[in-house]
């Protein structure tokens, strides 16, 4: 491990700041980490991808296989019940959990790559604080449902979707299955949105913010580069779809480099998951929500009008409150290397 005891000297960081704000924007952290950063942060980047696109799945499914098993599925239905699992032309119950699963196994692979690849606590990766900004996260919360209450409102005023999928028109029959949905949201949808966020709004954020010194190409990297990661994530999906996720990813990136942390993406990512999956199961089907098959240029329009509302309000409400945006390199320095 480099020595940072003349962190002046140290061209890993960026110039200093006013006094008394910090010095480390978060998409630079992984910079006071292991050197070559880069190097050790395309490592890291390879790492989580492996686990979060096949081993992650491969836990899932013997998992699954062990639970089966021991139920007293049949052996000769076994391979038909693990099939089922991914299959997104159906989702059920289950196939939701295992999704959802797949994905919280994430959390902690992430903070893992963050102390084995690069050399810093896992706190680092939630916030410049480095750890959960509990004031902060239930502002955001407030904010992204007053500017989720406004989308609603605007929302109203334009055309309906011309996919016309999402919603049936009437309300949807409480059955055994629909509590077993209920709880699978309730339970583990939050959680799924905190995985997600962790992976490209804070592993990948720093891995690609972390690449140059200069403060606003590393600032460009860090929101486009997970942002475009993020939407192709999402499988094939129609052009529109893939702009209203692109324009999700963007601004939960912008948020991340400006308040200093992933609350506000957090925050936003839950309320929309809960809420989405929330309304399918009310009047509509769950299957669209995770596979949809269409979507309408006046739902990107909303996006983005959404997106900029809860972006300008949510920095407002960061700068009113005074929060710290920028990590303090003696802190910093002083955790690199320890747990």
């Amino acid at each position: 491990m480099t020595e940072r005891s003349d962190l002046a000297a140290n061209p890993y960081f960026p110039a200093p700041a006013h006094p008394g704000t910090g010095d480390v924007e978060y998409q630079q952290l992984y910079r006071a980490g292991r050197d070559p950063s880069w190097v050790w942060s395309l490592l890291g980047t390879l790492a989580v991808a492996f686990c979060f696109l096949i081993v992650n799945a491969v836990v899932a499914v013997i998992g699954f296989a062990v639970y089966f098993l021991a139920t007293g599925v049949p052996q000769g239905e076994l391979e038909d019940k693990i099939t089922a699992l991914a299959d997104t032309d159906l989702t059920t119950p289950t196939s939701l959990l295992f999704v959802n699963l797949v994905l919280i196994l994430a959390i902690p692979e992430v903070w893992a790559a963050t102390r084995l690849f690069n050399g810093l606590r896992p706190g680092w990766v939630t916030s410049v604080a480095p750890r959960v900004r509990w004031k902060w996260l239930a502002v955001s919360f407030g904010v992204s449902i007053l500017t989720l209450g406004l989308s609603v409102f605007l929302g109203a005023l334009l055309p309906a979707s011309s996919d016309g999928e999402e919603l049936t028109g009437g309300v949807n029959d409480f059955t055994t299955t629909s509590l077993q949905f209920l709880l699978v949201i309730v339970l583990l949808t939050p959680l799924q949105a905190i995985a997600e966020e962790y992976v490209f709004r804070g592993y990948l954020t720093q891995a690609f913010g972390g690449i140059t010194a200069h403060l606003w190409v590393s600032r460009g990297l860090a929101v486009v580069v997970p942002a475009v990661l993020f939407a192709l994530a999402h499988g094939v999906q129609d052009f529109p779809v893939f702009v209203d996720r692109l324009a999700f990813g963007l601004t939960a990136g912008i948020l991340v480099v400006a308040t200093g942390g992933l609350e506000a993406g957090i925050a936003q990512h839950i309320v929309n998951n809960v809420l989405a999956f929330g309304l399918a199961l009310l009047v509509g089907d769950i299957t669209t929500v995770l596979d949809p098959q269409g979507g309408s240029w006046w739902d990107v329009l909303l996006t983005v009008v959404k997106s900029v509302l809860f972006v300008g309000l949510s920095v407002w409400a960061a700068r009113t409150m005074g929060l710290q945006t920028r990590a303090d390199r003696t802190v910093l320095d002083a955790s690199v290397g320890r747990v």
